[in-house]
């Protein structure tokens, strides 16, 4: 994996996908890793190709995006969105992390802020503790800079160019 290209980004992205670079190369049985909106928009993705398959695919079908990175994405909101409806149906308060053991791999999903979501796709054998307390640091560092105006951002460079990525 090489460092995205950041030209032309602000301090903020840069350092996300400093973040985001981090967390895929130092943490063993880490495969991909998706940082989603809100409203369930890829932000940020460790995958290069996948991001320009999925941008590939939303030009020539607008109905919307496909490819692994947004299908990541897809399966992070949507268990962001069971979870959180989960949790209010129980009155437990809200969600901070989900963790599913399959039995080729493990998905997890952490809230950021203000409904924004990491979701890490593991391997079968990465140590799922070590891969939550690294989640967990990212959100900690990543989760005051995640505004609006961010997420904009990551969200049109993604778009334009295909530096959303961490390679």
């Amino acid at each position: 994996m090489t460092a995205p290209s950041t030209f032309g980004l602000s301090r903020e992205a840069r350092n996300l996908h400093f973040l985001l670079t981090n967390l895929v190369e130092e943490v063993p049985g880490v495969q991909s890793v998706a940082v989603v909106s809100s409203d369930g928009l890829l932000l940020l993705s460790s995958d290069a190709e996948r991001n320009a398959e999925a941008r590939e695919t939303r030009e020539a079908r607008p109905s919307g995006p496909r490819g692994s990175a947004a299908d990541l994405a897809t399966i992070v909101s949507g268990i962001g969105s069971l979870t959180l409806g989960a949790a209010k149906l129980m009155e437990y308060g809200s969600t901070k992390h989900t963790m599913i053991a399959m039995d080729e791999g493990s998905l997890f999903v952490m809230s950021i802020s203000d409904g924004s979501l990491l979701g890490v796709h593991g391997s079968a054998d990465c140590d799922m503790s070590v891969v939550a307390y690294h989640m967990a640091l990212f959100v900690g560092r990543a989760g005051h800079v995640l505004t609006p105006e961010l997420r904009s951002e990551l969200r049109q460079s993604l778009e334009n160019d295909g530096t959303g990525s961490a390679r």
